[in-house]
């Protein structure tokens, strides 16, 4: 990579990513409340499942609650390290257009680059709002230089997608998408490196207070919604869904 080390590239992972991807981690745990874990669930998924004990029930929507969260969150963090690698290998930059989040150019060409986590991201009306984003970022580029040859790219941090020309935009998952904006075909191997060398250390104050957050969600989810040891799913259930709760 030109311009760039893998060093350099570890240490923004640590700082920019580890750092602060589990300190707001802990944080967002710490804060969290047990009835608006609750209100955002499903209790007929839950009954469905045959839980029966308060504990299970608190760690399964606990986890599902954190998992939902983190995954948004450590992809926006994702997004930030393509971006920086591609500013310094390219001169790529974070794009001003709405919907576009990377620009750099190459052999000529003008890359505009909206970055998702994995390749299955959006349904239909999401990938038509991508493709709009496109069309008026190629728009305004067009009026406002003499820049001709614009290429639009959906890029995704992982997975695969063995049909990339999608037409009027390119789909780089993975490997090729990290090559692409780093010139670099190791690069996807490399950067998970960092990522479990510096999360241990972390990851063991995050299972503290994990563990500690559990106890008290069971005893605060047996007093409220347990009669006799027994989940009372009526009660839950007005507590989610009843007209008549606020």
């Amino acid at each position: 990579m030109q311009n760039l080390t893998y060093q350099e590239v570890f240490d923004y992972i640590g700082i920019r990513i580890i750092q602060p991807f589990y300190e707001l981690r802990l944080r967002r745990l710490q804060e969290l409340k047990l009835n608006d874990v609750i209100r955002r669930k499903n209790p007929y998924l839950f009954k469905a499942k045959n839980i029966t004990t308060a504990q299970d029930f608190v760690t399964d929507i606990l986890q599902a609650h954190l998992s939902s969260q983190e995954e948004t969150l450590f992809g926006s963090y994702l997004e930030e390290l393509a971006v920086f690698i591609c500013s310094k290998v390219f001169r790529g930059f974070k794009s001003s257009a709405p919907g576009i989040d990377l620009e750099f150019e190459r052999n000529e060409k003008r890359y505009i680059i909206t970055i998702k986590s994995g390749p299955n991201w959006g349904n239909s009306t999401q990938i038509a709002k991508m493709l709009l984003d496109f069309q008026r970022a190629k728009r305004v580029l067009g009026a406002n230089s003499s820049i001709t040859n614009i290429i639009a790219v959906n890029g995704c941090c992982y997975g695969k997608d063995n049909r990339p020309d999608k037409g009027e935009y390119l789909k780089y998952c993975g490997q090729l998408f990290w090559s692409f904006i780093s010139g670099d075909d190791e690069l996807y191997l490399r950067i998970i490196e960092p990522l479990g060398d510096q999360a241990k250390q972390r990851d063991e104050v995050f299972k503290e207070a994990y563990s500690k957050k559990v106890n008290i969600l069971t005893g605060e989810f047996l007093n409220e919604f347990c009669v006799n040891g027994d989940i009372d799913w009526n009660k839950l259930l007005k507590f989610v869904s009843s007209q008549n709760t606020v």
